[in-house]
C-alpha cells in the first residue's frame, strides 16, 4: 500500500504537469521526436498538391487515372528516462529540489510520450544502478515512474554516468530516445555548504569528463537519440554571500569551512562555474547530443519550448 501523503505528491505533479502537455508539449514531442520510418498504407486517387513522385504507375495504367501510393510514419517509439539519484540532487536552495524538479521534468516527458502511444522506461542510477522499469504504456505505469524518481531511497550516494549508459545499451537494444536527466556533478565536486537544513555544493564541473566519458556518450548516442538534461540550482552557481559556513560533501561526506563572504571568492567561483558549463555545452555539442539547462528557481517551461522549437526547426532546414 503507497502512503497517501506520497500518492498526494504524485499527483500534484500529474496535475502540475496535465495542462503543459496538454496544450504544448505532446504536440512538440510528437515533432521533434520521429518514428523509426515509413510504411505503406493504401492507395488512393491522385489530388492537386500531392507530391508526383508518390504516383503509382501501375495503378494509374491500370484505371487510366492517377493514382498515388499513401505511407503514414512508424510512430510507435521507446522513451527511457536515465534519472541521476545521486546525493547532489537532493539539494534545493528554494521550495523545490532538484531531484523534485528532476521528476517534474520526467513527468511532462513521460506523459507526453504516452499521449503519442510511446513506450515509457526508467533507469535509475547514482554509482551504480539503482532500479530498472522495462519500458510500458499508460497512465499508471507513468505515475509508477514518477514515484520511483521522487521516492526510490538509493543504497548509494555517488554518481557514475557511464555506468548508467552501459546498462542502457544493453536493455535497449532498439533505438530509443534516451534522456538523461542529472545534474552533470561528478565524483570530483569537493564541497558542500551546509547551511541551516539545506546542504549546497560546490560544483566543480571542469572534471565532468573523468565521469561522463566522451566515448560512452558518443557510443550511446549512436545507438539512440540522446538529449542531456541539466538539472541545477542558482547557488551552484553564484555563491550566496552569508559569511562564514560549514561545508558538507554529500557524496562523500568531506567536511571544510568556507568564508563566502569574500567577494573575490564568490567571483573566482562564479568565473570558474561559467567556464565549466561552457566545458560541458562543447562536450555535448561535440558528441552530437542536444542539451537542456534548468534551474529549480526558474520557469522550466520556457526552456523546453525553446529546445523543442530549434530542435524542430533544425529537422525542418535538414
Amino acid at each position: 500500500m503507497i502512503p497517501k501523503e506520497i500518492l498526494k505528491k504524485i499527483r500534484q505533479i500529474e496535475l502540475r504537469t496535465k495542462r503543459l502537455v496538454s496544450e504544448t508539449m505532446a504536440g512538440h514531442y510528437h515533432s521533434v521526436f520521429k518514428g523509426q520510418g515509413m510504411h505503406f498504407d493504401e492507395v488512393r486517387e491522385y489530388q492537386p498538391g500531392d507530391d508526383v513522385r508518390t504516383i503509382d504507375w501501375n495503378v494509374t495504367a491500370r484505371m487510366n487515372h492517377p493514382f498515388i501510393k499513401k505511407f503514414v510514419e512508424e510512430r510507435e517509439l521507446t522513451l527511457m528516462l536515465v534519472v541521476d539519484l545521486s546525493g547532489s540532487g537532493l539539494f534545493g536552495s528554494g521550495d523545490q529540489s532538484k531531484r523534485e524538479l528532476a521528476a517534474e521534468i520526467a513527468s511532462v516527458l513521460a506523459f507526453s510520450a504516452i499521449r503519442n502511444n510511446d513506450k515509457v522506461g526508467l533507469i535509475l542510477f547514482t554509482d551504480e544502478v539503482e532500479k530498472y522499469i522495462p519500458p510500458r504504456k499508460g497512465r499508471f505505469h507513468v505515475l509508477r515512474v514518477i514515484r520511483e524518481i521522487m521516492f526510490h531511497q538509493p543504497a548509494r550516494r555517488g554518481t557514475d554516468i557511464n555506468c548508467a549508459l552501459k546498462f542502457l545499451s544493453r536493455v535497449t537494444t532498439h533505438k530509443a530516445i534516451a534522456v538523461v536527466i542529472s545534474d552533470f556533478i561528478g565524483q570530483t565536486a569537493p564541497t558542500r555548504r551546509e547551511i541551516s537544513a539545506h546542504l549546497l555544493r560546490e560544483v566543480v564541473l571542469s572534471d565532468v569528463l573523468k565521469y561522463a566519458s566522451v566515448t560512452s556518450l558518443r557510443q550511446a548516442n549512436r545507438r539512440h537519440d540522446v538529449v542531456a538534461v541539466q538539472v541545477m540550482d542558482r547557488f551552484e552557481m553564484h555563491l550566496p554571500a552569508i559569511g562564514r559556513v560549514l561545508l558538507k560533501d554529500a557524496e562523500t561526506g568531506e567536511v571544510m569551512e568556507v568564508d563566502t563572504g569574500d567577494p573575490r571568492k564568490r567571483a573566482a567561483f562564479a568565473s570558474k562555474q561559467k567556464k565549466a558549463q561552457h566545458e560541458l555545452g562543447r562536450l555535448f555539442r561535440s558528441v552530437g547530443i542536444d542539451s537542456i539547462q534548468l534551474t529549480t528557481d526558474e520557469n522550466y517551461e520556457i526552456a523546453l519550448a525553446r529546445f523543442f522549437e530549434t530542435r524542430e526547426k533544425r529537422r525542418l532546414r535538414g
